[in-house]
């Protein structure tokens, strides 16, 4: 039996895949599950599997090569298959995308390309400098020493901006010194100095050493695939889906002390926030199906499982790794398969059904002190949760005030799928879920 390996589609945005490396050689007996090759897409290196049994009879692309999603990429067969009638080679590159133009660097000096300039550059004033003395022209020693704001009145100030007077060349006579309209027309009526009693009269001002910089001035970094699959994705988000938020604080006391209590526990997976809150939300999203859900065209596909994308920051960017099954899996499963994920996304050592078919995602910026921020919705999910930093503050109980932990969440709804309401009864039961935290062990 002949199984066509073609490059599969990753992501909803993927278009084109590049293999990295196969991780089995022609000849070799393949069975069903193994793991094959290592794929680059947009967003990460994911290992795929085979979904047949029998030899790797032909590797049709290696590595390096870059095909369009769907295209024949290898080929699983019995030894007596005759593989003739199948390509022995990638498609023609007519057959291939164009490969969108990198931006040009053309212009931008090769110093620029190499370093950007650092702190130090522009802090430490090199070895040369150039003195520029700053001079006043044409003003009295005694005026240019003067320091403060002359003080005249409106009228005298209007006069003297008409006819070019400088009013620090004037002495008032008004109350306190203050110029008034006629200093202002008895200077105008005045002979001028010579310009050579000017020039004379000129005092220099102090001289500033201004410091010579040197290095390039900015640095044109190229977009890493991941970061112009952000660039191209997002817009098709926040622009054609209608987003709203709904924004509410939450309780911690109670689910922070089980945390502390279970992560005491030996030989148990240390319990995370975000691992309580990923649970809380999947048994919030099954009483809640319509923040379950997503838009289709015409029509609203509701989930009947609740599989949870995970946002995990990168240095090139986000990629979000699904967990499925939140909904029935233990706290402590939880635990394991999200660190797990996070720990293989940055080894960018993900699998195929890893990378897709969530039906809700969370962002979590607590670790970085973030109190409150909103999340742009991963297309085609309906909805995302925010979560920010779960802080100590002074709180109001029964007339009594005392030091309580609250976290803020935000929910991004798609207005398309649900309604305001729907997603503050959502917010409603992870509300409840996290302040009483033994129904998350149930």
């Amino acid at each position: 039996m002949i199984t066509k390996v073609v490059m599969p589609k990753l992501s909803e945005a993927m278009e084109t895949g590049k293999v990295i490396q196969w991780l089995k050689k022609e000849g070799e007996t393949i069975k069903g599950g193994d793991l094959i090759a290592e794929i680059e897409t947009d967003k990460a290196n994911v290992e795929i599997e085979a979904f047949g049994s029998g030899v790797l009879r032909k590797i049709v692309v290696g590595p390096g090569g870059q095909v369009p999603v769907g295209e024949l990429i290898a080929v699983i067969a019995d030894p007596s298959d005759d593989l003739s009638s199948l390509p022995s080679g990638p498609p023609p590159p007519d057959r291939q995308p164009a490969a969108e133009p990198a931006p040009s660097l053309a212009a931008v000096p090769s110093a620029a390309i190499r370093s950007v300039p650092s702190m130090e550059t522009y802090g430490a004033p090199p070895a040369t400098t150039r003195v520029v003395p700053m001079v006043s022209a044409g003003a009295p020693a005694a005026a240019a020493a003067s320091v403060g704001r002359v003080k005249a009145s409106p009228l005298a100030r209007k006069v003297a901006s008409q006819s070019g007077v400088d009013l620090r060349l004037i002495q008032g006579t008004g109350p306190g010194g203050r110029i008034i309209r006629r200093d202002v027309e008895a200077a105008l009526a005045a002979p001028r100095p010579a310009p050579a009693a000017a020039a004379t009269a000129a005092v220099p001002r102090p001289a500033f050493a201004i410091p010579t910089r040197s290095g390039p001035e900015y640095e044109d970094v190229a977009l890493s695939p991941m970061r112009a699959a952000i660039a191209k994705r997002m817009p098709l988000s926040k622009a054609p889906v209608p987003h709203f938020y709904v924004t509410a604080e939450i309780a911690m006391d109670r689910a922070w002390a089980l945390r502390e209590d279970l992560n005491a526990l030996e030989g148990q997976p240390k319990i995370s926030i975000n691992d309580l809150v990923v649970k809380a939300c999947a048994l919030a999203l099954l009483k809640n199906p319509g923040v379950n859900a997503s838009f289709h065209g015409q029509a609203i596909r509701v989930h009947h499982r609740a599989h949870i994308g995970i946002a995990v920051a990168l240095e090139q960017g986000l990629i979000t790794p699904v967990l499925r099954d939140c909904d029935v899996k233990p706290l402590q499963q939880i635990a394991i398969e999200s660190r797990d994920l996070a720990e293989r996304a940055r080894g960018g050592k993900l699998r195929a059904p890893e990378m897709g078919g969530a039906t809700f995602s969370i962002s979590n910026l607590g670790m970085f002190e973030v109190e409150e921020f909103s999340a742009i919705i991963n297309p085609p999910e309906g909805a995302i949760l925010a979560v920010g930093s779960v802080t100590e503050q002074p709180v109001v109980e029964h007339g009594e005030i005392r030091v309580g932990r609250r976290v803020k969440l935000t929910i991004s709804c798609d207005h398309r799928v649900m309604d305001g309401a729907m997603g503050a009864r959502f917010l409603q039961d992870v509300r409840r879920l996290l302040q009483e935290p033994l129904r998350l062990l149930i």
